[in-house]
């Protein structure tokens, strides 16, 4: 399907421009141009939150009834574009992507009671415990053991890899309830507070230099059974579940956002007065990766209909989370052609929000940090690998 424009959605194409011209400061809008990952570090990605959720604009994809816009898949779309375009500054996935779509769908009347407006309000940062050394590709195999202990289940083990978790105070983690039958059939699903007696949090140093992941580790960690979301050892079918709304993002947008700035980029005449957007190899490669994002723009409308229509992102939200990530990892390999040698430059200090200056042009400030970050994307969420493997079991039927 394709999503068609009429005057009324270019109405509201204009009042999301009125209000993002209103309401973002240039601090924002400088975090937003710096920013190198999905992830967006803490300070603005609070403030955008709170400025979305005053604005009750926060969570477009969710019911209307927990919060949600009500919006049509085509305005949907039309806000992610204008977001994209005034460089809006990301905000924190994890609760609002993930989590609050899963408790929707699994989550008890209590659950989401206490947990939802704590998600839209930003009082609750999440974190996600899933991988475990070991068990990265191969969830199933993971070891971190709660046993029953009255109204509470005691946990041991680690998990790793997990983003934010120095600055998340909830985490959603899979747990081994039982030994017994398949692997899958002995895991569940717990809500664990961070502030838990027994959470260690270390952290990883990504390729890029940054602080984005963790290992964290439990050593006899009382949880509640009420944070239990699903039945007991049938926690794979809740995580399954919210993996199909991890795996699915527009990421035509981050392309299209990408490719945009590499065409003013190439445009750029050099002192001998040559720019490279006269280069046929260039405009060549540019073309390609165009073609590629309209695809994938394609299919991603195609899942806002199934989500329009009340549906989850199904099975397809691993094809396009296996294409999009190659695509954007061949636009940062270009964009890094584009900058040539201010790419190799390491500066930190400039990323920040009213940092040091940079060295060369700050537009091309976060390219080579976000191609370094960007190799992870085939892995991440379940390597490339483990998303062509689903692709030929459900869909393909292989």
């Amino acid at each position: 399907m394709r999503i068609t424009k009429n005057d009324t959605d270019e109405s509201f194409r204009q009042d999301v421009r009125e209000f993002l011209e209103s309401s973002l400061t240039e601090e924002l809008r400088e975090a937003g141009r710096k920013k190198t990952s999905i992830w967006q570090e803490p300070e603005s990605a609070a403030a955008w939150q709170d400025i979305l959720y005053k604005k009750g604009w926060l969570v477009p994809d969710w019911p209307e009834a927990y919060g949600g816009t009500n919006w049509s898949l085509t305005q949907r779309y039309i806000f992610a574009q204008e977001c994209a375009r005034y460089d809006t500054p990301g905000i924190a996935p994890m609760g609002l992507k993930m989590c609050g779509p899963m408790l929707i769908g699994y989550g008890t009347e209590e659950q989401k009671a206490h947990y939802l407006p704590r998600i839209l309000s930003g009082e609750d940062i999440w974190c996600q415990g899933y991988s475990e050394p070991g068990a990265g590709s191969d969830l199933a195999s993971l070891k971190t053991a709660a046993v029953s202990d009255g109204d509470d289940y005691i946990v041991n083990g680690t998990k790793i890899w997990t983003s934010f978790a120095q600055h998340a105070n909830m985490i959603f983690a899979l747990v081994r309830t039982s030994s017994e039958g398949k692997v899958q059939q002995g895991i569940s699903f717990l809500l664990i507070d961070m502030a838990s007696p027994g959470i260690t949090v270390k952290p990883i140093i990504n390729l890029e230099g940054s602080h984005e992941l963790n290992q964290v580790f439990f050593d006899n960690v009382r949880v509640p059974k009420a944070n239990r979301v699903g039945k007991e050892n049938d926690g794979w079918s809740v995580a399954k579940y919210l993996l199909q709304f991890e795996r699915f993002s527009m990421s035509s947008i981050e392309l299209r956002r990408l490719l945009s700035r590499m065409r003013s980029m190439a445009e750029e005449a050099n002192d001998a007065g040559i720019a490279l957007a006269q280069s046929a190899d260039f405009r060549s490669k540019m073309d390609a990766l165009e073609i590629d994002c309209e695809a994938i723009e394609v299919s991603e409308q195609r899942v806002l209909a199934q989500l329009d229509a009340g549906e989850t992102p199904g099975t397809v939200s691993s094809v396009l989370n296996a294409i999009s990530s190659e695509t954007l990892q061949r636009a940062d390999e270009l964009a890094l052609e584009v900058c040539a040698y201010y790419g190799m430059v390491y500066q930190p200090e400039a990323l920040e929000v009213a940092g040091a200056a940079p060295v060369g042009p700050e537009s091309y400030l976060p390219l080579m940090p976000s191609f370094l970050n960007n190799r992870m994307r085939t892995i991440a969420g379940g390597s490339a690998e483990v998303q062509r493997n689903i692709v030929a079991k459900a869909i393909l039927q292989l």
